[in-house]
């Protein structure tokens, strides 16, 4: 793997992937996301503006921080609104980090040399504004170009979801396509994982790693893996269970996938995988008690489903 991350966490932070074990221990495996469609916006009775997105995103931020294991700002659905939606991105992260609830930026960033190294500093770095705990990351460009990310969030205890199989029918050109050697993208994106994690992980102490969640640590490199992909990853050979990091996982519970679709998607995996609800909590808004019920129900399915 290019640009081999540092050995363990140089910083004063715990690392995410333990981070991230501890909260879906304590709260369930639930990362309810904050995406401020305009459709959602008018459903909750706000405008498509920014006064509209900052109202939103800080209500959701008052309802769920401290009840659920992460919050999930949708990035883009915030840039739309231009250098003042961006500002409330910022202050939606650091609303979440006064509240102790870890915020995975969905960014899905992705570059080469020092443009990716950019994007790292931005949304990774000590220091920025816009540097929550975790930031999803698109390795198309060939995961090796994502090294910069890597070892910057490995250093600062951060983390990364990497794109690796998506439930859009379109991510099938990519991630199931093989190389001359017949291994697939995604398998290549899966292992690049595991290596990152099995660096930091060998880095831990015995005390950091045993407080990860159940037996084993998380690693702080984790996967963007679709809850309702079916045996996708049995057909491009991907171990999941053997990345040995948190899986992001759209559609779980209530949102289609229950606990036989997700034997078939994750198999041994199931421990790792954080599900991810979006519109299936937030159409529950503006009320807050409304929230929060939506968001104990969609926890307590994705927790039901994934131990079946």
């Amino acid at each position: 793997m290019t640009g081999t991350p540092p050995a363990g966490q140089t910083g004063s932070r715990t690392p995410f992937g333990v981070r991230l074990a501890a909260a879906m221990a304590e709260h369930g495996p639930l990362c309810a996301g904050i995406d401020p469609h305009p459709g959602l916006l008018a459903a909750w009775g706000l405008a498509d503006d920014v006064a509209g997105l900052r109202t939103f995103a800080l209500t959701v931020v008052d309802a769920l921080g401290g009840r659920v294991a992460a919050l999930k700002p949708q990035s883009a659905l915030f840039e739309r609104h231009g250098s003042r939606g961006v500002a409330v991105l910022e202050e939606v992260v650091a609303a979440a980090r006064e509240v102790g609830t870890l915020t995975i930026v969905d960014a899905k960033r992705g570059d080469i040399g020092s443009t990716m190294a950019g994007y790292a500093e931005a949304y990774l770095a000590d220091g920025s504004p816009l540097a929550g705990d975790a930031l999803t990351v698109s390795p198309f460009l060939g995961a090796g170009s994502l090294a910069p990310a890597v070892d910057l969030a490995l250093a600062t205890g951060r983390g990364l979801f990497v794109l690796c199989l998506t439930s859009n029918p379109e991510g099938r050109e990519v991630q199931h396509a093989r190389t001359a050697d017949g291994e697939s993208v995604a398998a290549q994106v899966a292992r690049f994982a595991a290596e990152a994690n099995a660096v930091e992980l060998s880095g831990l102490s015995s005390g950091a790693a045993g407080s990860a969640r159940g037996s084993g640590a998380l690693g702080s490199v984790g996967l963007v893996v679709g809850a309702t992909i079916g045996d996708a990853a049995r057909i491009t050979g991907v171990d999941l269970a053997a990345v040995r990091g948190p899986l992001l996982a759209p559609g779980v519970g209530a949102q289609g996938a229950g606990a036989p679709e997700l034997a078939a998607v994750f198999g041994d995996a199931r421990s790792q995988v954080l599900a991810s609800s979006s519109r299936g909590v937030l159409a529950a808004g503006p009320d807050v008690a409304a929230l929060r019920a939506a968001a104990r129900q969609a926890a307590a399915d994705a927790r039901s489903a994934l131990v079946g």
